[in-house]
């Protein structure tokens, strides 16, 4: 439903189009103060914490794997994500939308080919995990209550469904209606939650290292190196970097896209490229507890006013989706018109 929204009420930039939750609390709920407030925490909860946890995942896959102190590996990371935001940005975010599926598919295909080879275990860690979760144990020690709650913040932060980060991104493409947007979104949740990270954690569970004292990418790296040596590790490494480096980038553009709704301004901009190398740099030097508690508060608030503003705008989700439906059983390939809307401000819909 957001990123149909971001799509109906995107705006025309120079190159492409451009919007998000700022863009339609402004002009779909007509509350610019909202906007300006969403836009605060989409800058401070992606353009900066996201950043922390993504910038500590990566130094820590390249310094276990190649033996490299953690402080270097910061450095490095920090000055390539400053000469791409500089100057390259536009070069590696191609580079990234063709090789980063590849990769993931990559991933998929290692984890199935890992559950093929533990077959006959695969029985006894499904029982594991529903002893471990839904035991009388777990139960009356409130254990349950903390796993849904960590389930719940870490398929956020994966998926970003009703954060409100993902529409950004959504509102810059180019479609015939915004319902076709929406749907696409939603293939990317099921896809990101219910396939990688359930693959993510069979792989730990199968290699039995989740009892070691390992901790976050360490402990997948180890037990892809279980499951298939030096070369399990390796590919990891790359994907991780591909993954996490990906991710750096676009949670920059999340950022500057939100500082441009605030002051368009090339010193506004300037400013916030300099803070976003810092983060980077900082997020080698924390640990992994510290960036997970300050992006779990980034994203409670980011959360609870992006669903307000979503259900305040529902009115306009489902009759595009009425229309979508009606337009497919009439055999058309469905195409928005802003005369439906007659109401709206919808500035980049003929």
């Amino acid at each position: 439903m957001e990123a149909t929204l971001a799509q109906l009420f995107k705006r025309k930039g120079k190159v492409s189009f451009y919007g998000g939750p700022a863009y339609y609390m402004k002009y779909g709920l007509k509350r610019p103060w909202m906007g300006v407030l969403f836009a605060c925490l989409i800058i401070f909860g992606f353009g900066m914490a996201n950043q922390l946890v993504q910038s500590n995942t990566l130094c820590d896959a390249i310094s276990d794997n190649l033996h490299i102190p953690i402080n270097y590996v910061a450095m490095v990371i920090a000055l390539m994500t400053l000469i791409i935001i500089f100057g390259g940005i536009q070069r590696i975010a191609l580079f990234c939308a063709w090789i980063v599926p590849f990769m993931a598919l990559g991933y998929l295909l290692l984890a199935i080919y890992i559950l093929l080879i533990n077959i006959t275990e695969i029985p006894a860690m499904l029982s594991l995990i529903i002893r471990s979760a839904f035991g009388w144990e777990q139960a009356a020690g409130g254990a349950v209550g903390v796993a849904i709650m960590q389930g719940i913040r870490r398929g956020l932060f994966s998926n970003e469904a009703g954060e409100g980060s993902a529409p950004n991104a959504a509102a810059t493409a180019t479609i015939d209606h915004p319902v076709t947007q929406g749907l696409l979104q939603s293939l990317g949740v099921f896809t990101d939650t219910l396939v990688i990270c359930t693959c993510t954690a069979f792989i730990i569970l199968l290699s039995g290292l989740y009892t070691e004292n390992y901790d976050g990418i360490i402990l997948t790296s180890h037990a892809m190196e279980h499951h298939l040596g030096s070369f399990g590790s390796w590919f990891l490494l790359a994907a991780i970097f591909l993954f996490a480096y990906s991710t750096i980038i676009a949670n920059y553009f999340y950022g500057e896209t939100n500082v441009r709704y605030i002051c368009d301004k090339p010193w506004a901009v300037f400013i916030f490229r300099l803070i976003s190398g810092v983060v980077v740099l900082l997020g080698g030097y924390m640990t992994l507890q510290q960036t997970w508690s300050i992006v779990d508060l980034a994203m409670a608030f980011m959360t609870i006013l992006n669903l307000i503003a979503v259900v305040m705008l529902s009115k306009y989700s489902f009759r595009l989706l009425q229309d979508y439906q009606k337009q497919r059983k009439e055999g058309k390939e469905p195409v928005f018109h802003k005369e439906m809307f007659p109401e709206a401000n919808l500035e980049a819909w003929d």
